[in-house]
């Protein structure tokens, strides 16, 4: 893919003017963030936007509706709570990891400690200050939670060690090795690279940053593929945020919970340990609630690009199924799906997940279920 337009990827730096004001994407490195860290974005959404906390679909964090001095503001904080750890490579820590690693029977290794490591090493090396912003690093504990969403570098535990992934070609290497090697293959994109964002942009990309790395790939064995949904998970419990929009209240909550959250990349958080009082503020803590794996864009009034509030219709229409009386087999399909849904404001799609999902577009007239109007 020949890209022509700038790499807009927005950060906290370089923030989004949307139509309700700026956004702040704040990177998550494996999606961790202690109570204290919570509490300060809690009080900058508060004070400098428009009270919500946004989770993304990789494990990040936004703040909307900023005012023109509230970039400065919000780096500041984040600055001094430890969130921005390298002014020059706040867009590029773009590091996933499984969120439940090390807290169930079927993590088989905890690459939370990894991430952290990788972390680290990426903001030590300028170089790596030019990956495109959408350039993406996961580490998967061994559950397969992390397939769909297709990172360019991919470590994922199996029996004996890691298995370095890079497109369909994977090599075993040893747990030490990990973090010098998922950046060393960054690099080697970035020599490889013209216009390309992304390894799977770039002809033969995996074959030929394996040969940078003086590695021998074989065919990538096929991953396993997990589903995680609300509820217990061992020591760990998984929380549905609806629409994937934290509250005041909510955020409050959390913060009270346990010493450090995981944001998730289904727009959810993991708490560790207990937790109390979060069905109270409209967190969801079962498996079969109507808001699981429900995900929307930010639509209207925030989106100009946008042609629906599509947050609000999506909250009435799971609220009240027979306002979508007469919708037909679209209907069905949003309030049945048993995977993702995703509701679009535009054809773009923002924030949609990975892997398949029951697309809710909306056109003009109406709205589109998997093409079907609704």
């Amino acid at each position: 893919m020949a890209r022509t337009e700038v790499d807009r990827c927005p950060g906290v730096l370089s923030v989004h003017q949307a139509a309700d004001g700026g956004l702040a994407r704040v990177r998550l490195p494996g999606g961790r963030l202690t109570a204290e860290q919570l509490d300060v974005l809690r009080l900058a959404a508060a004070e400098l936007g428009d009270g919500r906390l946004e989770l993304t679909s990789r494990a990040n964090i936004q703040l909307r509706g900023l005012s023109a001095d509230g970039p400065q503001k919000l780096s500041d904080r984040l600055f001094s709570a430890g969130l921005l750890p390298s002014i020059a490579h706040e867009r590029v820590r773009n590091i996933l990891a499984s969120p439940l690693s090390g807290l169930d029977e079927q993590s088989l290794y905890d690459v939370l400690p990894v991430a952290t490591a990788l972390d680290e090493a990426l903001c030590s090396r300028s170089a790596l200050t030019e990956l495109p912003g959408r350039f993406l690093f996961a580490l998967d504990d061994g559950r397969g939670d992390l397939t769909d969403l297709h990172a360019d570098v991919v470590v994922r535990a199996v029996d004996g060690g890691a298995l370095l992934s890079i497109g369909d070609a994977a090599t075993q290497v040893d747990w030490p090795a990990v973090p010098g090697l998922m950046l060393a293959a960054a690099e080697a994109f970035l020599g490889l690279r013209d216009r390309e964002w992304r390894i799977a942009e770039l002809t033969d990309g995996p074959l030929r940053i394996f040969q940078q790395l003086n590695l021998q790939p074989t065919e990538a064995p096929p991953p396993p593929s997990a589903r995680i949904t609300a509820g217990r998970h061992g020591s760990g419990l998984v929380v549905t945020v609806p629409l994937g929009s934290l509250t005041q209240p909510q955020a409050s909550v959390l913060t009270q919970t346990a010493p450090e959250i995981r944001i998730t990349p289904w727009r959810s958080v993991v708490v560790p340990g207990k937790a109390r009082g979060l069905e109270e503020v409209g967190l969801i803590t079962t498996p079969d609630s109507v808001w699981e794996g429900v995900t929307a864009c930010a639509g209207r009034p925030g989106c100009a690009k946008a042609l629906a509030d599509v947050r609000t219709d999506a909250a009435l229409l799971l609220a009240d199924p027979a306002r979508g009386a007469g919708g037909g087999p679209g209907l069905a399909r949003v309030l049945g799906a048993s995977g993702r849904v995703h509701w679009s404001g535009c054809e773009r799609r923002c924030g949609k997940p990975g892997g398949e999902f029951v697309d809710v577009l909306s056109v003009r007239d109406g709205y589109l279920v998997d093409g079907e109007r609704l």
